[in-house]
């Protein structure tokens, strides 16, 4: 266990002895982006890309499907944890969503969603464009329950988390010749960086103030990725790291330039790319046995409804894998990742 893992324990533990009798940290947590993050937004939408049956959800605290694409919590589910909320942001177009359960916040996300509106359109998911839309929803449904005055305490010291892009590049570049003919992953990249300027723009503009975004993950070591891209090979597809590589880079000065732009903007950029690549390369290191397959099926290429309750091969002990389907990590990886976040957390917070 590294000493950052170790730290960020120490981190957990006070953060639960601080808020175990308190309010949480902030007044609400809203949830944007893709399947990261999505907590059953997608479930009755006209979708292929859906989790809201076995296994998914088979070890997680109800041990039922929600829509999570993992056996269990999300990252962001630890986040809300660490944040001291009782309960997870509700997904938005479930029956959860309704009355004061929305005030804490709310989780907009939809898989395969991405900041190309086309990755979304492809796989009939929300876009970000959209998300923003249901957002304006939210609040004004929290001004009705809490007042204006309030509710603007509300969204302004509420966290606003985004999670997105992944899919655009695995989900649509790589396999999209007439996308990858238009444009070089350089300027690709720039378009998605207009897009991520968008958002942060009109959240801004929205009364947010607080906004955390991941960078991607090392998209080369998705177990898919190198099933489709690897020629082969078993190892993280090189190419495809560095893109990624190049695609956070653009991230982080695109937030630097935005945090000098908007006055009073909190703007965090979450690595998750080293913490993802620690456990890919050094499984054993960190409690693991398994980083190429994931546990459902033959862990290869099983995601959405390829992973499902027929599915030959499904692991009976996820906590030995880094990736549950073969896009998205165990719970016990989203939780390593959760606490990899935690230290540039408190400059959202403070």
């Amino acid at each position: 266990m590294g000493f950052l893992r170790i730290f960020s324990v120490f981190l957990v533990a006070a953060i639960a002895l601080f808020g175990a009798h308190g309010q949480p940290m902030v007044p609400a947590l809203n949830i944007f982006g893709d399947s990261v993050v999505d907590v059953g937004n997608n479930n009755n939408r006209f979708s292929l890309v859906k989790a809201n049956f076995p296994p998914y959800g088979r070890d997680f605290v109800t041990h039922k499907a929600t829509g999570r694409f993992c056996n269990g919590k999300l990252a962001i589910d630890f986040t809300a944890d660490y944040l001291g909320f009782s309960s997870y942001p509700p997904a938005y177009l479930s029956d959860d969503a309704k009355g004061r359960n929305i005030v804490t916040g709310a989780n907009f996300a939809s898989a395969a969603s991405g900041y190309y509106n086309m990755t979304s359109l492809s796989y009939l998911a929300i876009s970000l464009p959209q998300q923003i839309e249901n957002y304006k929803d939210w609040q004004n449904k929290v001004r009705k329950l809490e007042g204006d005055v309030r509710a603007a305490e509300i969204i302004s010291g509420a966290v606003h988390l985004l999670s997105a892009g992944s899919s655009d590049f695995v989900q649509n570049y790589y396999v999209n010749p007439l996308l990858r003919g238009t444009y070089s992953i350089d300027r690709f990249t720039d378009l998605l960086m207009k897009s991520f300027t968008n958002f942060v723009e009109k959240l801004y503009g929205l009364g947010a103030r607080r906004i955390g975004v991941t960078t991607l993950p090392p998209t080369g070591c998705l177990p898919a990725a190198i099933t489709l891209f690897g020629r082969g090979s078993n190892q993280c597809v090189p190419r495809l790291n560095a893109d990624a590589v190049l695609f956070n880079n653009k991230l982080n000065s695109t937030a630097e330039r935005l945090l000098y732009q908007f006055h009073g903007l909190k703007l965090v950029i979450f690595d998750i790319y080293e913490p993802l690549l620690e456990l890919v390369m050094k499984p054993s290191d960190n409690g693991f046995i398994e980083s190429r397959r994931a546990c459902c099926g033959t862990g290869t290429i099983e995601t959405s409804l390829l992973c499902n309750s027929l599915s030959v091969g499904t692991c009976t002990n996820a906590s030995q894998y880094v990736f549950w389907d073969s896009f998205h990590p165990t719970e016990l990886a989203n939780q390593y990742l959760a606490q990899s976040m935690l230290v540039k957390g408190f400059e959202l917070i403070s």
